[in-house]
């Protein structure tokens, strides 16, 4: 047996000595080359829509350009994915204690695309603009600014003095500013015919090269990174984007190698977008809340004022259908008005799941039954039969929702009538002048980072302002009338944390789903994120990191001693 395994022996042996040679020959440690960012490369979208101006004071109602315009001009200060401000052409600011003064002073380093120093008297012309009434900013902000007094101090220092404390201020900062010594001479009445708007300077991360011409049609615009910019520069050296009608007219370009995004993923390309190998998909939530509102003061359905019966209707509400089956899952299911993943949201708000049989046991320990008589709609105490009348916008999705909630709720015994409506008469016909029973809404919050609920929510909107449900919950409205004049985040944030906890008791409307955007990018697109949403174009907050050119970094790794 033993001669059998001398040759077997043998062989480990000599084995273990080639592996013992190899481990002592072996240096402490070895050179490992990882690869890093590096400078260059041309990154190409294909960007869905058309090119109208790209002047950041005419692009309120085109998001192509507000994309394009994102990464061309800069505002005083910008909002990260958590809704907290931070510098961008002011480098630093300061607030009274009473929150009515805020100074602010220009980076030294900031300077136009041609090169001219950034001063105040750009923001002082820029404000002018907005302020004209030929301006397409919204008659709120116009009229904020008219009664802000705008003080000088240096030319790169300006003060804002404010008739009253308005924590939400910084919001109405981040406008991109214009340079006054290039426009000083257009009228604001003539700048939406500019030349400057199809050449523009700006003082973003990319300035203007061309606009792509293709038989007599812009079909594109290019950037490139300008080297002097005041922050930190961009790895991708030039932007492209290609323009086409639908997020489908993208997708096939990038299936046919001419672009390496598509700046919308909609829900009719999404599967076919999830099945290509090569695009990874990047999802955040947009500044939209969809909602039940009921018109709480409304003598026709008094039982509607029944914060036990609002919250049976949540709770017999199938919300993750709506979002799974009828939006493809482009939804988060909502819990409040404040958005999830910002400084003031309240993680540990109370959250309710579908259960038709908790509903229904709810609506029986609040004395709502079924009649004696026979039937299927319960009633109350008094006798007042549990059906009302639900508008909604007349279109397939919204339909489509209405349809659930009126099955849903059927099915707890309430009867439900459902009618379409223009969705601007759905605004101006029902909720303003509070003729409705129960409407299905979204609420747009675009380019509003603070959350402010109080139009929405405070009683003194209860009976002009947008409080269509009209709300009347005085120790809420303290909760966010405070916090609307306090400078401080802590201590509102505190304050939003209070009136979440209130909303969720006594659910005025009912909250349903806050939808996302989809953006599809080439993995060859390296440093790619998707931060929540206050704008289609916040999908560039952080383009700095991006890249497409990678360069040799080398390592010293340690290797064990044997």
């Amino acid at each position: 047996m033993i001669k059998k395994l001398r040759w077997q022996i043998l062989v480990i042996l000599v084995t273990l000595i080639v592996v013992a040679f190899l481990l002592f020959s072996q240096e402490p440690g070895q050179q490992i080359f990882t690869p890093q960012p590096a400078e260059g490369g041309i990154y190409t979208e294909g960007l869905v829509g058309s090119l109208s101006r790209l002047n950041p004071l005419l692009d309120q109602n085109n998001p192509a350009d507000r994309d394009i315009n994102r990464l061309l001009f800069s505002g005083l200060v910008s909002f990260d994915a958590h809704g907290l401000p931070e510098p961008e052409l002011a480098d630093s600011w300061g607030v009274s204690q009473d929150g009515t003064i805020y100074n602010f002073s220009i980076r030294p380093s900031a300077v136009w695309h041609d090169g001219i120093s950034v001063t105040v008297d750009d923001v002082v012309f820029t404000l002018d603009l907005i302020k004209s009434d030929s301006s397409m900013f919204p008659i709120d902000v116009r009229e904020l600014w008219k009664q802000v007094k705008i003080n000088k101090l240096n030319d790169k220092t300006i003060q804002f003095i404010l008739p009253e404390p308005f924590a939400p201020f910084l919001d109405y900062l981040t406008f991109g500013l214009l340079p006054k010594h290039i426009l000083e001479s257009t009228p604001a009445d003539q700048l939406a015919s500019a030349a400057f708007n199809l050449a523009p300077i700006g003082t973003g991360p990319y300035r203007f090269e061309r606009l792509i011409v293709e038989n007599g049609k812009v079909t594109g615009v290019e950037l490139r990174a300008f080297d002097k910019y005041y922050g930190r520069h961009a790895y991708m050296g030039q932007v492209i984007f290609r323009y086409f009608p639908t997020s489908q007219a993208a997708l096939d370009a990038y299936q046919q190698g001419q672009v390496l995004a598509v700046s919308q993923i909609t829900p009719d390309i999404l599967a076919l977008a999830l099945a290509e190998p090569t695009l990874n998909l990047y999802t955040g939530r947009l500044p939209e809340l969809s909602l039940v509102y009921f018109n709480l003061n409304n003598p026709e359905v008094p039982f509607l004022k029944d914060a036990k019966l609002r919250r049976a209707l949540l709770i017999g509400l199938n919300r993750q259908q709506i979002v799974d089956k009828l939006m493809s899952g482009q939804a988060i299911v909502a819990d409040g008005p404040i958005f999830p993943g910002t400084w003031a949201y309240y993680e540990n708000i109370e959250h309710l799941n579908y259960d038709p049989n908790l509903a229904v046991n709810l609506l029986k320990g609040a004395e709502y039954k079924i009649p004696a008589s026979g039937g299927d709609v319960r009633s109350s105490k008094d006798g007042d039969i549990l059906e009302f009348s639900l508008i909604y916008p007349d279109d397939e999705l919204h339909a489509s929702i209405a349809k659930v909630i009126q099955t849903n709720w059927a099915l707890l015994g309430v009867k439900i009538n459902l009618k379409a409506v223009k969705y601007d008469s759905l605004v101006n016909d029902y909720l303003v002048p509070r003729s409705y029973q129960a409407a299905l809404v979204d609420l747009n919050l675009l380019r509003s980072p603070d959350p402010d609920p109080y139009p929405f929510w405070h009683q003194s909107e209860a009976t002009s302002g947008q409080n269509y449900g009209q709300w009347d919950d005085r120790t809420a409205s303290e909760y966010i009338e405070q916090a609307r004049v306090t400078p401080d985040y802590v201590a509102r944030a505190r304050l939003y944390r209070n009136f979440q906890v209130i909303f969720a008791r006594e659910l005025p409307a009912l909250p349903l789903y806050y939808p996302v955007y989809s953006y599809g990018v080439s993995q060859t697109v390296l440093g790619a994120q998707m931060p929540p949403l206050f704008d289609t174009s916040d999908r560039f907050l952080t383009i700095a990191d991006w890249y497409l050119v990678t360069r040799r970094s080398l390592e010293q790794t340690a290797v064990p001693t044997p």
